[in-house]
């Protein structure tokens, strides 16, 4: 789905004096509204489910603080308070019971039990509805740079996505961990080092993305059984690389070094990369 964005030309600012600009998706606007009737949706059939329950034979709810939890617990967990209103219904009803057990007989003798007995009802608000479905598709943006147009303050949050994707790749693919050091230059250096991993990481995946464009390939079989991948990352690399070895045999003075011999898509890899793929290994 194509997206289109609004931008409120008037810039405001926050009671911290930082620029606030307002927002309007298209693409946004269509998630909100699904989002909502999932939420709508889900509520509705989970009071189905409870006013099930509570005509039963043998429901457990028997207090009508017992009914208002339930409904409370589903109305908050959908997140669906503000939009839709359930009501419960209850009433008495009397049973006679044996005061002892057996066979009854002339002179068996009853007890009169009131049960309460409860039911839902429930409604949309059109009303709040209509309200919240005004406000479909808009977003703030605050900044404190003070330079930046509106544009370029959206350009720039439509990247942060990228960079907390790199950063995310530190306790995946680097397995980045807690540790104890207590000087905090060697902390410094350690985090240095993993930055300059993802450096290169970024580096190697922009010079592959760029000659798959550049001889005019879309996609490469890097994923399992052979399925296209359109953007090769570098785990994917590490991955497929993974089951070439190399070995060292020393025998009587002299050394031979043996490598896996490379598939065709090793060599495309490293022919896309500009390697030569005679020394890989050597």
């Amino acid at each position: 789905m194509a997206d289109s964005v609004s931008i409120w030309p008037r810039e405001t600012l926050t009671a911290d004096g930082y620029r606030l600009w307002w927002f309007h998706s298209t693409r946004k606007a269509a998630r909100d509204q699904r989002s909502r009737l999932r939420k709508i949706d889900h509520a509705v059939g989970e009071l189905h489910n409870l006013r099930r329950r509570l005509r039963g034979p043998r429901t457990r709810f028997r207090q009508p603080e017992q009914v208002q939890q339930a409904v409370r617990e589903v109305l908050d967990t959908s997140d669906v308070r503000p939009w839709l209103r359930a009501s419960i219904l209850q009433w008495k009803s009397d049973e006679y019971r044996q005061t002892k057990r057996g066979r009854p007989g002339s002179e068996t003798k009853y007890v009169k039990h009131e049960t309460l007995s409860f039911d839902l009802e429930w409604e949309i608000d059109a009303q709040a509805l209509e309200k919240v479905e005004a406000g479909d598709g808009v977003f703030p943006l605050i900044t404190n740079v003070r330079e930046f147009s509106a544009l370029q303050t959206l350009e720039t949050h439509q990247r942060q996505s990228v960079i907390e994707k790199r950063f995310s790749q530190l306790k995946t693919d680097f397995q980045v961990a807690p540790i104890y050091l207590k000087n905090v230059s060697r902390i410094q250096a350690l985090l240095c080092v993993y930055f300059f991993a993802m450096l290169t990481q970024a580096l190697l995946e922009r010079e592959l993305r760029r000659a798959m464009e550049k001889a005019g390939l879309e996609s490469l079989p890097l994923y399992p059984e052979g399925r296209p991948c359109k953007r090769p990352t570098t785990r994917r690399l590490i991955d497929v690389f993974e089951p070439v070895q190399r070995h060292i045999l020393t025998a009587e003075g002299s050394v031979d070094t043996f490598v896996t011999n490379l598939s065709p898509l090793h060599q495309q890899l490293l022919q896309l990369m500009n390697l030569p793929s005679q020394s890989y290994g050597r």
